[in-house]
């Protein structure tokens, strides 16, 4: 055994091994559950619901803290240019008689008194408590809460759709390929007919008028799979744009279709009514509308609170310079009164609105579970028939076969056979995938309570 060569042969098998790597990666599997994953990940907008998200929790916890005290400090320093003076006139108290000539006058000349200093500080804290606006502190936390409930099924529904949009790509492509070895089957029994045409003008035995609606076939053929070239170039770019991940090169793992075993319509909708997400925004919607009535109705109390605090202050000798204080205020916009009024038809007007949309989701709801239930029949029905076309295209396959080794066909007989099997491949394959998307459609309509 010659080992001299062995390091050559070595190094050659790894560089033909690294070679192929980069054509092993492109063509990586990807999986549907993959390709949902990481358009869940990586979306923009399923980024912006959890920000909403998190401003209506960072909204209720604002709200929470009004109905605790309120604290307010404040402190001023100033100085006075000019400073207040008490001035007592000469007599102003009257006068004192001593004897008969001699009278003294009270006070016995003016007298003036400082009532403060040039320079001026005073510093104080306050507490106020509100009492009577307790209830619509509360009515306010309630809706703030019904807005985070809004917003997390804003974000379901978001989800679903960008579930159901990746779905819709990732089966459009797998369907495109099978179409696309059709129209590629096509092409090739074309190209042969053509070929024996030529053959057979050459000897003489037909004219151009064949050969001329030959290639005509050929280029209808070659046309229809540029389109179907260009129809999965524009489903790979708008899933990669969903992803973030090139599916140009990768291959699809197939999807397993399992048939589910069918509920009655009453299921359904039961299950829609429990956990749809656009119904439950609608009911959250009017449940807001009520709250608002509510807040409104309460916004006719006075305002009623407790107060107290302290103040400290130099330089007013008129004031203490230590004042703690306590006490209650009361407080009440006769306006608001008035202008309440038609706040409170506004939001009846809000409510009747929530209501109305209630009752178109939940019409539109209904409509939507017939039509995915019809949409998942006629898929059934579909898959039965493309399947017995495929039976019957693999036996006609199977006897151009056997034709064509006992020499009673021509080869393109056997591709033409193959043409057909394909196209019921690919038929079957699309019948399939037309279910799997009318199950998932129904699935996102019922919230998967019946199918899951």
């Amino acid at each position: 055994m010659n080992t001299r060569n062995t390091p050559y042969r070595i190094a050659a098998v790894c560089l033909m091994a690294f070679a192929a790597m980069p054509a092993f990666a492109q063509q990586s599997t990807l999986t549907l559950q993959q390709a949902i994953d990481a358009a869940l990940q990586n979306n923009h907008l399923l980024k912006v619901k959890s920000l909403q998200i998190e401003e209506k929790n960072a909204k209720t916890r604002e709200d929470m803290i009004k109905r605790y005290p309120a604290v307010m400090l404040n402190s001023t320093w100033q100085y006075n240019a000019n400073t207040g003076e008490l001035v007592i006139p000469q007599g102003s108290f009257g006068a004192l008689p001593l004897n008969a000539n001699t009278t003294i006058q009270l006070p016995a000349a003016d007298k003036s008194f400082q009532l403060g200093e040039h320079r001026n500080f005073n510093a104080g804290a306050t507490i106020y408590q509100p009492l009577t606006q307790q209830v619509k502190i509360n009515t306010g936390i309630q809706v703030s809460r019904t807005e985070v409930k809004i917003a997390e099924y804003e974000k379901r529904k978001a989800a679903q759709q960008i579930e159901q949009a990746v779905e819709k790509l990732y089966f459009g492509i797998l369907i495109n390929r099978k179409k696309e070895e059709e129209s590629k089957a096509k092409l090739e029994v074309a190209k042969l007919k053509l070929y024996d045409v030529e053959s057979a003008i050459l000897s003489g035995k037909t004219i151009n008028l064949n050969k001329e609606g030959l290639q005509a076939s050929i280029a209808d053929e070659e046309q229809e799979l540029l389109k179907l070239q260009i129809q999965r170039e524009d489903y790979a770019a708008d899933l990669k744009r969903l992803t973030g991940m090139d599916v140009q090169q990768a291959n699809l793992s197939p999807v397993p279709v399992d048939r589910a075993e069918p509920k009655a319509m009453a299921d359904y909708q039961t299950a829609a009514l429990s956990g749809n997400a656009d119904l439950n925004i609608a009911s959250l919607t009017v449940s807001k509308a009520k709250l608002g009535i509510q807040a409104a109705k309460q916004s006719y109390l006075p305002d009623v609170g407790v107060i107290a605090g302290y103040t400290y202050q130099q330089g007013n000798i008129l004031y203490p310079t230590n004042n703690p204080f306590a006490g209650l205020n009361f407080k009440w916009n006769i306006q608001d009164v008035f202008a309440n009024k038609q706040v409170l038809s506004q939001r009846s007007l809000q409510l009747q609105q929530a209501k109305e949309n209630e009752a178109n989701t939940i019409e539109q709801l209904n409509n939507d579970i017939e039509k995915a239930v019809r949409k998942i029949s006629q898929a059934e029905a579909l898959i039965n028939a493309a399947q017995k076309v495929l039976t019957f295209r693999s036996q006609e396959l199977e006897i151009q076969q056997d034709k064509r080794e006992a020499g009673l066909n021509v080869p393109a007989d056997v591709l033409a056979a193959r043409s057909t099997l394909a196209k019921a491949e690919a038929d079957l394959y699309a019948a399939q995938l037309n279910y799997r998307l009318a199950q998932s459609e129904l699935n996102a309509v019922t919230q998967g309570e019946v199918l899951r």
